[in-house]
């Protein structure tokens, strides 16, 4: 499980950095990584679930305060559009 974990983890900095002109800052690597343990037990791919959480995180604004998690309740349909994007079923 660790593993799984680490390798997510790994896989969600080379996403965030090679999004091109969208640079992640700490910030946002801290709120993806916290919506990954977050997730980590809906069942889905460790690669879907950072694809979500990354997805989630730019549609938010860089001055939000609140968790990717809490976030996401209250806007249902960006949280219906990353699920689609990441492919998420």
């Amino acid at each position: 499980m660790k593993s799984k974990l680490k390798n997510g983890f790994v896989f969600l900095l080379v996403s965030l950095f090679a999004a091109g002109p969208a640079l992640a800052d700490s910030d946002d690597v801290k709120w993806v990584a916290q919506c990954l343990k977050d997730n980590k037990d809906e069942g889905a791919k460790v690669e879907v679930v950072t694809k979500y959480c990354t997805c989630m995180n730019n549609k938010m604004s860089s001055d939000e305060t609140r968790s990717i998690t809490v976030w996401e309740k209250a806007n249902p349909q960006a949280r219906k559009a990353c699920e689609k994007e990441a492919g998420w079923k």
